[in-house]
């Protein structure tokens, strides 16, 4: 991912504009590629809470941290959760470094975010993308074997 330059007065998208009135193009540009949203998630049915695994979905390419089969993920994954602004607000397992929730919030990108790097490694190099932690979904697996802490 390459960004568009910008003259040192522009003033970025995502401090301008709220998730809703971002285009299409500006909107996906926001996903900072973490994969962190990939991951098989448990919930307690009990207490309700989340629990991160580190099994990706299978469409998950581990290597880039990307979609394999974006434009059509929900009719390979059904339970995929295509990110919309309420779902932003209502998903309580997204990451804490999630643009998405971070912009909601009216916080600003961090340093290694692809917008503001220029480049989509660098979130990889700050260690906050899900490359070289994750396994490959397999049938018959009890994720429960797989629960880690370090994803939100």
């Amino acid at each position: 991912m390459s960004r568009r330059s910008r003259t040192p007065d522009e003033v970025p998208f995502w401090k301008i504009k709220k998730l809703e009135e971002m285009t299409r193009m500006e909107w996906e540009s926001l996903c900072d590629g973490c994969a962190k949203c990939c991951l098989h998630k448990i919930e307690d049915f009990d207490t309700a809470e989340i629990f991160a695994t580190n099994v990706a979905c299978k469409l998950l390419d581990l290597k880039s941290c990307r979609c394999s089969n974006y434009e059509n993920r929900k009719r390979h994954v059904p339970d995929c959760q295509i990110l919309t602004p309420k779902k932003v607000r209502s998903l309580t397992w997204l990451p804490s470094t999630c643009a998405y929730r971070l912009i909601d919030q009216g916080k600003d990108l961090p340093s290694w975010h692809p917008l503001i790097t220029g480049h989509a490694h660098t979130v990889h190099k700050a260690g906050i993308s899900v490359r070289n932690r994750v396994i490959p979904e397999r049938d018959n697996m009890d994720l429960e074997d797989f629960v880690v802490d370090w994803v939100l």
